[in-house]
């Protein structure tokens, strides 16, 4: 199949906008280091680290982590005393006047220059309170976008990584039909060379097998078009490729899970993602509600003046002066302002908890679904397993009788069909019932990365 090779083993809601102006805008173990830029061993595991670790998306979640993070630490920042310097320098080509005991006189120096030292501290402010308070489930918020993309990246790739399995057995399965088809060609080749029977079996033989290939060709395409779906989910390199590794047995054994399982909302990250919403939904609140009190903060400053009409001698002579204060700022009457944002607020508080609503609704729809196909797929693959086996018992009569001239060759054809679609239909029923347990696990918000 080109340059790829598959080796089956058997073995949310409204951003909350005040907040953002201030802030501007699967626990398992690998079994190898995924972080390396390919991988030896592809499993469905390795597959699913390897794209946490590469895919272009989740490595733009955990940038937005880390700008989320700086975004923080700038903001708060404002707690700490801001100093500032300010030189200044002025040239009066002609001096202010002004009337002096009915004299018209000229005031000022022709040369000034200042160097200006001033310091600040906030004392209340209720940006930075607001900044303060909310730091950590702003952080957590960020978090849980990662983890909602993680969670849904793991979901794509596995039932990425079913389709490319399920296509590789279908092409076993062509594989195997055509070994079959052959050497029923043969028998009926031989046969009609000893005039047991007429060409109609040879031709009939050679349109199956012509037809077998095709549907390996076909197979074959399809299957790349899959991996490289696979690969680009996994960001894994263009130019590299890997062989996917599985234990067909094992993954039998891991089609069951409790079908008694109630669902807990508060493990899904929707709902998690929501309750930290609220929380900073009610920061929203409460900092509307600071805008009744004053802020408050210190200053101080420091300035050496010069004076001088020469410009040479204008730095020879300072006067400074210095001072320190308290600021009171008192917000009086703003038209009722304040009142409508809080009351604003308190609807959007109300939002949030029908959102939680909605989607515990949708929740319990989706599992609902998910739970019925999975017991629908489960039944059907526990019938196709048995018509499987029906399959090759009454192909294994029927050819054997074949050759003995008890069975015509239409009846070998016959056989055969019903053989491959026992085959590919119980194999889709195995990846279709892998895949709506992934659907389940995924409602009941037991995938965790």
């Amino acid at each position: 199949m080109n340059n790829w090779n598959l080796i089956s083993r058997f073995s949310w809601g409204k951003t909350w906008k005040l907040i953002t102006v201030l802030f501007f805008p699967y626990i398992v173990n690998a079994q190898q280091n995924v972080t390396d830029s390919v991988i030896d061993q592809a499993t469905l595991t390795n597959c699913i680290h390897y794209a946490i670790n590469h895919n272009p998306d989740i490595k733009n979640a955990k940038l937005d982590e880390a700008i989320t993070e700086t975004t923080i630490k700038s903001k708060l920042s404002e707690w700490y005393p801001q100093v500032n310097f300010n030189y200044n320098f002025q040239t009066n080509f002609k001096l202010p006047s002004s009337n002096f005991n009915g004299n018209i006189v000229s005031i000022g120096s022709k040369n000034t220059s200042a160097l200006q030292f001033g310091a600040t501290q906030n004392i209340f402010n209720r940006d930075l309170l607001l900044a303060s308070r909310s730091s950590r489930d702003v952080r957590l918020q960020s978090k849980q976008n990662t983890k909602e993309q993680n969670i849904n990246l793991a979901v794509m790739v596995s039932k990425a990584f079913y389709d490319v399995l399920l296509t590789k057995q279908q092409l076993d399965v062509t594989e195997q039909d055509i070994a079959r088809i052959e050497v029923s060609l043969k028998d009926a080749y031989y046969q009609y060379q000893s005039g047991i029977v007429d060409k109609t079996d040879y031709k009939r033989a050679t349109i199956s097998l012509n037809n077998a290939k095709a549907q390996k060709k076909f197979g074959e395409e399809s299957a790349q078009a899959k991996y490289i779906y696979l690969k680009e989910l996994m960001g894994y390199p263009a130019t590299e490729n890997f062989e996917l590794v599985y234990d067909s047995a094992q993954m039998a054994n891991e089609i069951l899970l409790d079908t008694l399982e109630n669902i807990n909302y508060s493990n899904r990250i929707e709902i998690q993602l929501l309750e930290t919403q609220k929380k900073l939904q009610q920061y929203n609140l409460q900092y509307y509600k600071w805008s009744f009190l004053p802020e408050v903060s210190a200053f101080g400053n420091y300035n050496l003046n010069f004076l001088n009409n020469r410009f040479s001698k204008l730095y020879g002579q300072s006067y400074p002066n210095s001072y320190a204060g308290i600021l009171l700022s008192i917000p009086i009457f703003q038209g009722g302002k304040r009142l409508q944002q809080i009351k604003q607020a308190e609807l959007q508080m109300t939002q949030v908890d029908n959102t939680i609503t909605s989607i515990q609704n949708n929740i319990n729809t989706q599992y609902t679904k998910a739970m019925a196909t999975y017991k629908s797929n489960l039944y059907n693959y526990n019938s196709l397993k048995e018509n499987l086996s029906l399959a090759n018992e009454v192909y294994d009569v029927i050819r054997l009788q074949y050759r003995s001239g008890v069975k015509s060759y239409l009846e070998v054809i016959n056989a055969e069909t019903d053989l491959r679609t026992a085959q590919i239909n119980f194999y889709n029923a195995m990846y279709q019932l892998l895949s709506s347990k992934v659907d389940v696990q995924q409602a009941l918000g037991n995938i965790v990365y």
